[in-house]
């Protein structure tokens, strides 16, 4: 397989795992204001992502279709800053900036906090 058919591959299974994610969540019934799917999908991603790059890259440097398929395929497909944005744009439109900022704040700063944790650890 190339690296375009690993990319196709994995951004099809990580966008299934982001349909799950939100399934799931929906089915234990956490429909608060929060959007909480799309934290977990994007915490989960960065920590795959970061631990690839930070921890693994050497393993993948001659691997590139294997490294292609989990970074830009999988952690591409399964997290998702559309969404993101949209649900974002909601909350505002709802009259919930406080939601709104308060999700901004803490996709960002928990995302970059893992790459710092890892980095620290590598």
């Amino acid at each position: 397989m190339n690296v375009w058919g690993a990319v196709f591959l994995g951004g099809g299974i990580g966008s299934l795992m982001r349909y799950g994610i939100t399934r799931l969540l929906l089915a234990l019934d956490l429909r608060g204001a929060f959007p909480w799917a799309t934290l977990l999908a994007n915490v989960i991603s960065v920590i795959i992502l970061s631990w690839m790059i930070l921890r693994m890259s050497g393993h993948f440097q001659q691997r590139p279709v294997l490294s292609a398929f989990i970074t830009v395929g999988i952690c591409g497909g399964f997290s998702t800053f559309s969404t993101f944005s949209y649900e974002n744009f909601l909350l505002f439109r709802e009259g919930m900036p406080g939601m709104a900022i308060a999700n901004i704040l803490v996709n960002v700063v928990a995302c970059l906090a893992i790459f710092v944790l890892i980095a620290r650890h590598t």
